[in-house]
Formats: structure tokens, C-alpha cells, sequence
């Protein structure tokens, strides 16, 4: 008890402590910490006109692990096409910053129900130097399914979890994401009594595509991971009579906290960014390229909470990228603080980046800049490139065009496999020295064309002749790179073995190394020739 009296006394002095909301008028009961399971407040003189140049605040605090669930008996502010002038706004959580803004309302028409995605929430009611009205009156409650959820993410769990959920409960979530952004759910445990065709228990979500049953989903295996249609998801959890079960948990994601990227680059940020991000937010952004691709990711700029001073772990604020298109694939890595992390590739045509936070100090945040980079595989002799690529690669974009150095090196497609194979003196090819070793360089041009819009990349290939080593690198001189604009970045040399056995030529198509076998017979031939000279001379 002693250490949420004084978790709320902190929260309080944090929220109502002098600053610019702080300038309720004196003698106005006004705000307040409110930490009972339940309870109500209201403007100040509800039902009479409140009174001008007045500002109050509520801090509700529940039992950490809670909800809360905000609804409003009565309403009566000052209109204003924006609500300039009186307005009362909702946050999720004790600080007052943008991102944890759930909504400003004013006029006659009540805020709908709001459920915070953690154990706090604050109100704060504001009014101007003219013009009263008789104000608001609300009620609040822990623990109670249901509500209208808007912030960027949030937590959803059946009553009691993890416990069993009670009998005969029916819960409605409305999930809303601002503007024309859509909504993700993401099951992460699920544990609801079965039945043909989840006809008893069930949880079901409408305004997703393609769900089972009905939108209905009952059982012990978790559903697919969900994106509305629109911008807005609705859950229902139902139970009847009988057996119960541990029920479910999921993570929800709206508006920038969630974005899914199809185009071969592109680039994003943290919410609010450059201002600082959102405390208590969990986001998605997925990149999903056609089959054959690998996402670069480019770390453009970096600012989060320090990492764990003791551990020297990330423990608070930090960003991971995963290998795939879930928090299920293989972490490529995590990081947080300021040091900008080097370039991480994919092993699939897949990436998940996600953003955690937690409940105190925000930073500026991230930027990041993606590329769709072609696997491919690279030899070389002491005369000739070859270079194979696989069709399935580029053949979803059409029009593609891959060629050496100039468009007179055109590839071939030979059995599924984009071909070149190109002696060293044609194709744009030129001897030069690097770290005192002389190499062949040329330049890999691939040309994507779409609704008119023309998009090269440049893949810089080099050549070691006498070692006969091929490398292949990405040439980023994009100016959206920032600064990886002009670096030659180190490129995977060779797609997996199941795309290498794809792309591989059948054996009388592939062009063999026969440099060392000519040069061996030269020696040869010069040697016999010798001898020859030798033999002659003697004989004259």
C-alpha cells in the first residue's frame, strides 16, 4: 500500500505540479489523484456553468496490470470547430504529450467510451476567459472489458487474464486509428474453449479480411496476425455458461505506429519524429518484397534511452529488426542510445523493425532508409565475369532490364536464370589499382520500370584475376541514403542453396574456365618448340 500511495503521489506531482497546466483558479475544487477500483468526478459547479480561466486535472490510477475505462454521464462544453477555446482532453498515461493524446472534445456531443492501454490515465478539463457551460460529469472503472481504444498501441486481454476468464461475459472493442491509417492485431497467447464452428467461446473480429468461422476464433491456436480494411477493427470476446480457459492477449497497432512497405525502397521514422516519441508504445513496420529480393536497411539517424547502466543491455527504450515478417523470425538485431548500428540485410524477401518503449524518457528517435537489393552470383576468370541472377527475383516487377556496363551487355535468360558472361575488354569494364592490388571493375545496371517511372540500380562487380575472386557491391548514391549516399555497401554474393538450385544452368550452358588450360598448353607448345630449336641447331 505504501508504494502506490507514493507511486501515485509521484504521478501526481508530475502531472499537477506547477507548469503550464497548472493554473486552476484558487478556491476551485479542482483535479485530483483518483485511485479507488471506481469512482466519478466532474467539472467544477457541475451542474451549474463551470467558471472561466480555469484548469483541472485528473490522474486515475488502478492497480498496475489494469485498464481503465473511462465514460461520461453528461456534457456541456463551449463549441469550437477545433475546441480552441473549452475542451477537455484524454491522455493514456500520467504525461501529457502528444502522442499519448486519445482526444480533445468540446460542444454537446459526449467522448465515447475510452479503455487506456495501462493502469493510468489523465483527464485534463480546460476553459477561456469567455463563454461557460454547464460542463461534464464521468465515471470510471478497472477491469472492465470493452471501450473505444485510439492510441497508436495497446495492449487487449480477456477479464482476469491470465487467469481463466469468467462465465457469461461479452466484451466490445472498437480499435481506431486517426485518419486514413489502418489497424494490426497481433495474437500472442490464446487459450479459449473449442467447439465446431466456435459456436460457445469464442473472440471475433470484424473489419479484417478472411478471418474463419464467421470472424470467429475459439481453441488453443493462436489467429493470423490481422490488418483492417479500413481504419478501424472491431473485437468481441464472448463467453457462455460453462468451461473456460485462460482466454487471450494481443497487441494492437494503429496509425504511424504501424505501416506495411511493398515498394522496393523507401524510407520511415518514429512517431513524432524528430520531436520526441510516445512513452508506453509498441509498433510494427513490416517490409514485404516480391519473392527473391533481400530488404538493406540503412540507419539514418538514432536517439533513444541509454542502455541499462548495470547490465549495459537495452533494457528500456529499444529498436529490433527481425528476419522475417514476425517477432517469431530471427533477431538481426537490437539496439538503443545514440550509436548509429552499420547497415543489417535480410535472408528473405521480409523485415520486421520494431519499436519498444516504456513509461518515462523519450528521445528524438529513429529514421531509417530501405532497399530491395537482388541476390546474385558472381565468378570470375582471368579474362571473364559471369554473373547469374534468378528470374524469380525480377520477373514480378516486368520490363526489367539487366545489363553490363552499357546496354549492348545485355543478360540472357537461360533455364530460369538471368546470364551474362563478359571478357574483360568489353561491357564498360577498366583495370584498376586498389590497396595495391590490381583488380577489373565494372558496373551492374538494373533497370525497374513501373507506372512510368524509371528506378536503376547499380551494383559495382570487381574481379581479381589472378586470384580469380569476384565480389559484388550495392552502389547507394541516392541522396535519400543520407550518409551511406556515395559508400559502396558489401552485398550477400550468392542467394540460398533452394534459389541457388533454381537458378543454376543446366551444365552444357555454362561457359567453362578454359584460361588456365590455354595458358598450360602454351607453355607447352613454347617448350616442344624449344626443344625443336635446340635439336636443329645441334644437328647444323
Amino acid at each position: 500500500m505504501l508504494t502506490e500511495l507514493g507511486y501515485c503521489l509521484l504521478l501526481a506531482v508530475a502531472l499537477l505540479g506547477p507548469g503550464p497546466r497548472a493554473r486552476a483558479m484558487k478556491g476551485v475544487k479542482c483535479g485530483g489523484v483518483l485511485s479507488a477500483p471506481s469512482g466519478n468526478f466532474s467539472s467544477p459547479n457541475f451542474p451549474r456553468p463551470y467558471p472561466y480561466n480555469t484548469e483541472c486535472s485528473w490522474l486515475i490510477v488502478v492497480a498496475e496490470g489494469s485498464s481503465v475505462l473511462l465514460t461520461f454521464h453528461a456534457f456541456d462544453l463551449e463549441y469550437h470547430d477545433t475546441c480552441g477555446f473549452d475542451f477537455l482532453e484524454i491522455y493514456n498515461g500520467a504525461a501529457a504529450e502528444p502522442g499519448n493524446l486519445l482526444g480533445r472534445f468540446c460542444g454537446q456531443v459526449p467522448p465515447p467510451p475510452f479503455t487506456s492501454s495501462w493502469h493510468v490515465l489523465s483527464v485534463i478539463f480546460h476553459s477561456d476567459k469567455h463563454v461557460a457551460s454547464r460542463g461534464f460529469s464521468a465515471g470510471y472503472q478497472k477491469d472492465v472489458c470493452g471501450g473505444v481504444l485510439t492510441g497508436l498501441s495497446g495492449v487487449l486481454t480477456s477479464p482476469e487474464y491470465p487467469n481463466n476468464y469468467p462465465n457469461n461475459v461479452e466484451c466490445h472493442w472498437v480499435i481506431r486509428a486517426t485518419g486514413p491509417a489502418t489497424v494490426k492485431l497481433v495474437f500472442v497467447d490464446f487459450q479459449v474453449e473449442d467447439s465446431d464452428e466456435c459456436a460457445y467461446d469464442y473472440v471475433a473480429v470484424l473489419g479484417a479480411p478472411g478471418p474463419v468461422h464467421r470472424h470467429r476464433y475459439c481453441g488453443s491456436s493462436r489467429p493470423p496476425t490481422l490488418v483492417s480494411l479500413g481504419h478501424e477493427l472491431q473485437v468481441i470476446f464472448k463467453s457462455d455458461f460453462n468451461i473456460g480457459g485462460r482466454g487471450f492477449k494481443a497487441y494492437y497497432f494503429s496509425g504511424e505506429c504501424q505501416e506495411v512497405y511493398t515498394a522496393v525502397r523507401g524510407n520511415f521514422s518514429s512517431p513524432n519524429y524528430p520531436s520526441s516519441y510516445p512513452n508506453n508504445i509498441r509498433c510494427h513496420w513490416t517490409i514485404r518484397l516480391p519473392p527473391g529480393y533481400r530488404v538493406k536497411m540503412f540507419f539514418l539517424d538514432l536517439e533513444l534511452e541509454e542502455p541499462n547502466s548495470l547490465t549495459k543491455t537495452c533494457d528500456f527504450d529499444h529498436l529490433a529488426a527481425f528476419d522475417g515478417a514476425s517477432e517469431q523470425a530471427p533477431l538481426l538485431g537490437s539496439w538503443c542510445g545514440r550509436h548509429l548500428p552499420p547497415p543489417v540485410t535480410s535472408s528473405r524477401s521480409h523485415l520486421l523493425l520494431r519499436l519498444h518503449t516504456d513509461r518515462s524518457t523519450t528521445r528524438r528517435g529513429f529514421s531509417v532508409a530501405y532497399l530491395g537489393v537482388v541476390p546474385m552470383n558472381v565468378s570470375c576468370s582471368r579474362t571473364d565475369f559471369q554473373i547469374l541472377i534468378s528470374t524469380q527475383a525480377l520477373a514480378p516487377l516486368g520490363q526489367t532490364q539487366v545489363y553490363l556496363g552499357s546496354r549492348r551487355c545485355a543478360a540472357q535468360e537461360v533455364g530460369g536464370t538471368f546470364r551474362i558472361q563478359a571478357r574483360f575488354d568489353t561491357c564498360g569494364t577498366e583495370s584498376q589499382r586498389r590497396n595495391n592490388t590490381s583488380v577489373i571493375v565494372s558496373v551492374l545496371y538494373i533497370a525497374f520500370s513501373a507506372a512510368g517511372q524509371d528506378d536503376t540500380q547499380e551494383y559495382e562487380v570487381r574481379c581479381e584475376p589472378r586470384r580469380k575472386e569476384a565480389s559484388v557491391h550495392l552502389l547507394s548514391g541516392s541522396h535519400w541514403l543520407g550518409p551511406y549516399a556515395a559508400a559502396a555497401e558489401p552485398l550477400q554474393e550468392a542467394p540460398p542453396r533452394d534459389e541457388v538450385e533454381a537458378a543454376e544452368v543446366p551444365m552444357a550452358m555454362v561457359a567453362q574456365d578454359t584460361s588456365d588450360i590455354v595458358f598450360l598448353g602454351l607453355c607447352i607448345l613454347a617448350g616442344v618448340l624449344m626443344v625443336i630449336a635446340i635439336v636443329v641447331l645441334m644437328l647444323l
